[in-house]
């Protein structure tokens, strides 16, 4: 049965009426045009006149303009004369006060829209250059800050945000927590980062770096993949690559990572990293300090430099070129990173050092032509035995498998891990080669559970936070069994190895009255990494290197071995020294002040090569080594 004409009138009508105000606008129009129409027929029919006494009536066109303006001002019918006249124009009027009173309503309507459409962040970026955060986690207050002090020698650099969440609520909450932008310039858009239509809307194409955030929920990884999915196969990506930074929690999903990431995206996989650091830091009292200052753009950082000055020359000499930069590595023309190459090896054209630097700008050969060196302050290396090791581990968390598998990579073989739990299985614990495992049930808080298992006898000590408490209960759990730990050691008069897992940055300054050696924070690491390589991808290969336990890593070894302290002396001395074990001397660590954190903790890295320092025989020196 065929729609019959009112049918598709109204058909009509109701589909124009529902396509927004211009619809409405339209039909506006239209009436008001008919209503016009129709009042100027209605007075050449009738004959009407303006005036009484005038002699002609009015014509159509008279006659509808007269309409149309009492439609648009209701004031002109005042001074109309000759009662037929006036009911027109009355119900010109009336028309018009209708008509009228529907427009400024619709544009007002279509202004709040539009107002609200803002608000909702749905206006396209017009950025380019800008580094594009894609999600929403914890870890982004500390990317954006990392980003901000990035930028700082840069003006007008855009951050982007796009996650699916309203717009002004991240924009309060990024600005609460974030006070000063300085130069930088940051954009917030709500949108989904797995739709085409509002990747689109923050230029992605256009963007110097994507950061993908692992959202804190479940199956978290899915959303990674598929978001770096979006980008890689997308039929309106750009011609050249990505530069794609994410994070991943799960191992089973770091293939499929790789696989959708197509040689674009840089992986970061959390529970990995912080194991490997952990398992680090635990055995050398300041290292994550070291890590902190190198991972931050506050202070000193690593950047790649091309010297043709140094084509032809060694590694050694390399060095020595530097007196306000410390120089670590190599990346080679082919790109292969080289951390702590063999002293004599060449530098190539194309060759870049690899170096710790204030700013990019500050990396210059600038060594002083006489460099007071005293090698007769020069000591053997005092080798040791390696003994069996005894760790204690406080609590328990998804990484503690994987640190337990890191220790083995370092400790001499018959080593002991102790772990302390309230409700664990031995079954849990993967067996390392290495180490033989005892599992002892209790609670970490507990001052009697800690005095029974006598953690002053350990030679390192791991607390780990709960994962499936609530930030704030589980650090509050920590910062109680650090006190506990803290005053067993002051009875027994010595000072335990303990590095302690925390989950807010903002609890390690109330930690420090526990005199901890070191804090793990895994967000914040997490996030300074991320920011690092969204300026630099290189940097990827770099921290591979340095937290794996095979090649260079950071290491913090007594200054005895390398010189007397009897006397001060300039860093190329240390230097020098270092290199003749094969090692990369990069600062040292004055343990008179390691409790300070107004002074780093008494950590120097990158110091000024020609500046006199003074050491004392319990201070270390800091430097890359194999072992």
């Amino acid at each position: 049965m065929k729609p019959t004409l009112k049918e598709k009138l109204q058909y009509y009508f109701e589909n124009t009426m529902s396509s927004g105000p211009l619809g409405v606008i339209r039909w506006l129009g239209i009436s008001s045009i008919l209503a016009i129409l129709v009042l100027g027929l209605i007075i050449v029919l009738f004959g009407i006149k303006a005036e009484p006494e005038a002699s002609d009536p009015l014509g159509f066109l008279e006659g509808a303009w007269k309409s149309l303006m009492a439609t648009l001002d209701p004031g002109t019918m005042g001074g109309d004369e000759g009662w037929p006249f006036r009911l027109v124009r009355f119900m010109a009027t009336i028309v018009g006060i209708f008509l009228i009173s529907i427009l400024i309503g619709i544009i007002s309507s279509g202004i709040d829209e539009k107002i609200e459409s803002l608000k909702k962040g749905k206006s396209k970026v017009l950025e380019s250059n800008h580094v594009l955060i894609l999600g929403w986690s914890e870890k982004i207050y500390t990317i954006i800050e990392q980003l901000i002090e990035a930028n700082a020698n840069q003006k007008n650099q855009a951050i982007v945000v796009l996650a699916e969440r309203d717009k002004v609520e991240m924009e309060d909450e990024l600005k609460g927590k974030i006070h000063d932008f300085k130069t930088s310039k940051l954009i917030v858009r709500s949108g989904n980062p797995l739709i085409p239509h509002e990747i689109e809307i923050v230029n992605a194409n256009e963007a110097k770096s994507i950061i993908v955030l692992s959202p804190d929920k479940e199956n978290a990884d899915i959303f990674v993949i598929k978001t770096v999915m979006a980008f890689t196969n997308s039929q309106k990506r750009k011609t050249g690559r990505y530069n794609l930074i994410a994070e991943i929690k799960n191992e089973d999903n770091l293939e499929a990572a790789e696989l959708a990431g197509n040689g674009e995206a840089l992986f970061v996989y959390t529970a990995d990293l912080i194991a490997r650091i952990t398992a680090q830091t635990c055995r050398q009292s300041g290292l994550s300090v070291i890590y902190s200052d190198l991972l931050q753009f506050e202070g000193d950082e690593l950047y790649f430099q091309e010297e043709v000055k140094l084509i032809g020359r060694s590694y050694h000499e390399a060095l020595f070129a530097y007196d306000s930069s410390s120089v670590i590595g190599i990346q080679t023309n082919e790109e292969k990173i080289l951390i702590n190459p063999p002293m004599d090896h060449t530098i190539q054209k194309g060759d870049r050092i690899i170096a710790i630097s204030e700013d990019d700008d500050t990396v210059v050969m600038n060594a002083p032509t006489n460099k007071e060196i005293k090698a007769h302050l020069f000591t053997s290396t005092n080798a040791q035995d390696s003994k069996p090791e005894r760790t204690l581990i406080l609590g328990w968390n998804n990484n503690g498998s994987k640190i337990i598998q890191e220790l083995d990579e370092y400790v001499p073989q018959g080593s002991e891990v102790t772990i302390l739990h309230h409700d664990m299985s031995e079954a849990e614990i993967l067996s390392p080669k290495k180490q033989k495992v005892h599992v002892k049930s209790g609670k970490i808080t507990d001052r009697k559970t800690l005095l029974e298992i006598h953690p002053e006898t350990f030679d390192h000590i791991i607390l780990l936070s709960d994962q499936e408490a609530e930030t704030q209960e589980s650090d509050a759990q920590t910062l109680i069994s650090l006190l506990h730990l803290r005053n067993i050691g002051n009875q027994h008069e010595i000072d335990m190895k303990i590095v302690s897992e925390m989950r807010d940055l903002r609890n390690r300054e109330i930690g420090l009255v526990t005199k901890a050696d070191d804090f793990i924070i895994g967000d914040s690491i997490i996030s300074l990494m991320m920011a690092q390589m969204a300026e630099n991808r290189n940097l990827n290969d770099v921290f591979k290197i340095l937290f794996e336990s095979e090649g260079s890593e950071i290491y913090l070894k007594p200054i005895t071995n390398y010189v007397n302290t009897d006397e001060g002396m300039n860093f190329y001395t240390l230097l020098e020294r270092a290199s003749q074990s094969g090692e990369t001397a990069i600062g040292y660590r004055i343990m008179a002040e390691k409790d300070n954190p107004e002074l780093n903790f008494g950590i120097y890295v990158n110091p000024k090569k020609s500046d006199l320092i003074q050491l004392c025989p319990d201070d270390y020196l800091i430097l890359l080594s194999e072992d």
